[in-house]
């Protein structure tokens, strides 16, 4: 639950993109500078009662309205504060209660013409999804996505989450003046903060409560400041060698599509994670309504046009690997790509696939809906709030709000995990695979278009350039 104070710093943003005013405007208007109007925006100083009197008052609605929330104090704005036809469609996502706001109270001054009541200053929040908006203006790409009509928030796929990204950019846009630059530069500055603030707000309601701070297995830990510990992850590092063979010799030539995976650590939220501390046991067992990290003797991988789930590495012998990679290569020992891999000792917890779901699907919502209006302001906030979540929930000093190294390995695993199965996709459907590496990258030859949709969504596939193996090599 948000607090008054952050509503309200909330509700000033909200409004002043609704009446397209800047902070040196709505400063003037109170009695305030614009550093001071700044400093209470950005949480430096506090808003006094007699700052609320004043904004409700130039906003021409009571106080109490204006201490409502965003939804409802934007209702409450009379139409002839509206600039343009456009503005009045920019009714920004409710924060709190799902139900539609109540109705505004009296106003302070003259009670207001039919023409300007809220109900035909702005569409209603709970309107039907399929009504029309018109398309956003681009200093306001970031609240556009509030500005269609919504379904109720009761019925919203993803939950109320995605205002909340939604209204934080919203915010950042009016501190920064409309500069989009510098609006991208300060959320990106928050993100560890803002991610971790998210998926608090996500877990609300949970069904279990995970631990922040277990024991760290010895395994989990760093063997010196700046080194790594036992834990392999799968990194893809692979190229098909008899095929690279043949064209430096000369014998072959095909045309090769580098394919770029899109926001791969965001799709590998979607993974079991531990709820718990982890616990030591020992023997070749798996149980799948466990996870966490297994020593384990891989096998012998039998298929030379595939790569490996275990990515990169050469020597043989048993290796320490995450939760992902250990069910992968289980599945590929049931599609006889290779033997069995034996678990000599694990380190695991009860798990469950839905701890980051909620926070998953609202980023992918607010994600698509900013590339759909061009909007590289909240596509870079929301790419660097699961970057950031990713690589800070381990040992990093950047995120004291929890100390999971587990967690990271095992999104990390995931995503190189998911890489393959678009590998295996692509060989199965009678592409030839030429080169799996790094999170994110798959070449190909072959029409990959009738295998893999094309473009910018998280199950979509995008290319990044085309070259010809062989012939001039």
């Amino acid at each position: 639950m948000m607090s008054t104070e952050e509503t309200l710093r909330l509700t000033v943003a909200a409004l002043m993109q609704l009446t397209r005013e800047r902070q040196p405007d709505v400063a003037a208007a109170i009695g305030l500078t614009q550093p001071q109007l700044s400093r209470r925006q950005s949480g430096k100083s506090a808003w006094t009662l007699t700052d609320c009197d004043r904004l409700a008052a130039h906003w021409g609605m009571p106080t109490l309205d204006l201490l409502a929330g965003p939804t409802h104090a934007a209702g409450c704005l009379p139409a002839a504060r509206r600039p343009t036809a456009d503005a009045q469609t920019a009714v920004p996502l409710a924060l709190s209660a799902p139900a539609p706001p109540a109705p505004c109270s009296a106003a302070p001054t003259a009670t207001p013409a039919p023409a300007e009541t809220p109900a035909a200053a702005a569409p209603a929040p709970a309107a039907p999804a399929s009504s029309a908006a018109p398309a956003p203006a681009p200093a306001l790409a970031a609240a556009a996505s509030s500005s269609v009509p919504r379904t109720p928030r009761r019925a919203a796929p993803a939950g109320p989450l995605p205002g909340l990204i939604r209204d934080r950019v919203a915010a950042a846009l009016t501190e920064a003046g409309g500069d989009t630059d510098a609006a991208q530069a300060a959320l990106i500055k928050r993100a560890v903060p803002d991610v971790m603030a998210f998926f608090a707000a996500s877990r609300v309601g949970g069904r279990y409560e995970h631990s922040e701070f277990p024991p760290t297995a010895g395994i989990l830990q760093k063997r010196s400041q700046k080194g790594a510990d036992s834990i392999w992850e799968g990194r893809p590092k692979w190229r098909a060698a008899d095929l690279h063979r043949a064209a430096r010799a000369g014998h072959i030539t095909m045309d090769v599509t580098a394919l770029d995976m899109n926001a791969a650590y965001l799709a590998a939220l979607k993974t079991w994670l531990p709820i718990g501390k982890l616990t030591h046991s020992e023997g070749d067992h798996h149980d799948p309504k466990r996870s966490g990290v297994h020593l384990v003797d891989p096998g012998e991988w039998l298929t030379p046009d595939l790569p490996s789930p275990l990515g990169s590495r050469q020597e043989p012998g048993p290796l320490w690997i995450t939760e992902p990679t250990l069910r992968a290569l289980i599945r590929c020992a049931e599609m006889d790509l290779c033997t069995p891999p034996k678990i000599m000792e694990s380190w695991t917890s009860g798990a469950s696939e839905g701890l980051l779901e909620k926070m998953r699907r609202a980023l992918v919502t607010v994600r698509d809906e900013a590339i759909a209006n061009n909007d590289e302001v909240t596509t870079e906030y929301v790419k660097s709030m699961y970057s950031k979540f990713v690589s800070t929930i381990g040992e990093s000093a950047a995120n004291r709000e929890i100390r999971r190294p587990d967690w990271m390995h095992i999104i990390r695993s995931q995503a190189f995990v998911n890489l393959w199965l678009k590998a295996h996709k692509a060989h199965r459907a009678g592409l030839t695979v030429v080169q799996v590496s790094g999170t994110d990258e798959l070449h190909v030859a072959g029409d990959w278009r009738e295998v893999f949709p094309e473009g910018r969504g998280l199950s979509q596939v995008k290319a990044k350039n085309m070259y010809t193996l062989g012939g001039t090599e």
